[in-house]
C-alpha cells in the first residue's frame, strides 16, 4: 500500500497539472531540487547526533516493508506465555530458566517465529521472565520495572518519527528559500522579452511547489508510518506486560491471559470464547 500511496501522490498531481495544459518538462528544475533536498539533508544533519541519523537510514526500508501487526501477533503472545505460566504453576519458577537464559534455542519460542523475529519483544518477554526466576520482587516494584522498560521503548520509537517531522516542517520555508532565489535571479532579467521572465518566474515557483509536495506528499506520511510502527510494538509489549503483571499478582494463567486480552487493541482483540478454544489446544 505504501508503494500505491507513493505513485497516487506524485501521479494525480501531475495527472492535474497536465489537465490544466501545464508543460511537464517545465516542472524539472534541478537547481531547484538541489537547494531544497540538499539544505534539508543539512538541517536534519545539523539537528541529530550521528547515531540517530544512522538509525534513520536503516529504518527508510521499514516504511515499505514494515508490516502492521495483526491478531495472530497478539495471539502468539498470549499463547507463548500461558505456556510459560503453565509451566511455572505445575513445575515452579525455576522450570522457566533454561528458557529464559536462551530464547533462541527454547523449543517453545520456537513455536512461534513471530515472537523470535520481533527481538523487541523476545528481549522484553525473555527479561521479565528472569525476574520470575530470581523471585525476589514485589508486584508494585515488578510493574514499575515493566513500566521503565515500555517507557524506553516508547521514547526510543518516536526519535526517527519526530526527526522527520523535523525535517517535513522545513520543507515549505526552504521551498520559499528556492523560489526567492529565483525571483533574485528574474530581477536580474528585466530587460528580457516576458516569455524569458515567464519562464524564470515559473522555474522559481517550482521550488515553493516541490518543497510543499515533498513535505505534505512525502516526509509527513513517511514519519506518521514509522511512529505507528513503534505503536504497534509498544502496543504488544504492553499486552506482554498484562499476563506477567497479572501473574505476579497470583493469579492463574488462564486469568493472566484474560486481563491481557483486555488490553489488545479493539480491533485485533480476540473473543472470549475464541481465546478459550486456543488454550485449551494449547492444554491438549
Amino acid at each position: 500500500m505504501v508503494f500505491v500511496g507513493f505513485i497516487t501522490v506524485i501521479g494525480c498531481v501531475i495527472a492535474g497539472y497536465m489537465m490544466h495544459h501545464g508543460v511537464l518538462g517545465l516542472l524539472w528544475q534541478p537547481n531547484e531540487v538541489i537547494i531544497i533536498c540538499g539544505a534539508a539533508f543539512g538541517s536534519f544533519l545539523i539537528a541529530n547526533p550521528p547515531s540517530l541519523v544512522k538509525e534513520t537510514f536503516k529504518s527508510i526500508p521499514k516504511i515499505f516493508l514494515g508490516k502492521e501487526l495483526k491478531q495472530d501477533a497478539y495471539v502468539d503472545v498470549l499463547l507463548l506465555l500461558f505456556e510459560f505460566l503453565s509451566i511455572a504453576r505445575r513445575e515452579g519458577m525455576l522450570a522457566l530458566e533454561e528458557h529464559a537464559n536462551r530464547p533462541d534455542s527454547s523449543a517453545i519460542f520456537a513455536k512461534y517465529p513471530s515472537i523470535l523475529k520481533n527481538h523487541h519483544l523476545k528481549d522484553f518477554i525473555a527479561d521479565n521472565l528472569k525476574v520470575f526466576v530470581s523471585g525476589n520482587i514485589e508486584p508494585s516494584e515488578f510493574e514499575n520495572l515493566m513500566d521503565i522498560d515500555t517507557d524506553v521503548h516508547e521514547h526510543h520509537g518516536s526519535l526517527i518519527p519526530s526527526a522527520l517531522t523535523t525535517v517535513s516542517d522545513s520543507l515549505p520555508g526552504l521551498g520559499i528559500v528556492a523560489a526567492v532565489l529565483g525571483i533574485i535571479t528574474t530581477m536580474g532579467l528585466m530587460t528580457e522579452p516576458p516569455e524569458i521572465l515567464g519562464a524564470s518566474v515559473g522555474a522559481a515557483l517550482c521550488g515553493t511547489f516541490l518543497g510543499l509536495l515533498l513535505s505534505y506528499g512525502y516526509m509527513a506520511p513517511m514519519a506518521k508510518s514509522l511512529e505507528n510502527q513503534a505503536h504497534d510494538l509498544n502496543n504488544i509489549l504492553k499486552v506482554a506486560k498484562a499476563v506477567l503483571l497479572a501473574f505476579s499478582k497470583g493469579l492463574p494463567p488462564v486469568m493472566a491471559i484474560e486481563f491481557a486480552r483486555r488490553a489488545v487493541p479493539s480491533n485485533f482483540r480476540p473473543g472470549y470464547e475464541e481465546m478459550e478454544d486456543l488454550l485449551k489446544t494449547v492444554k491438549k
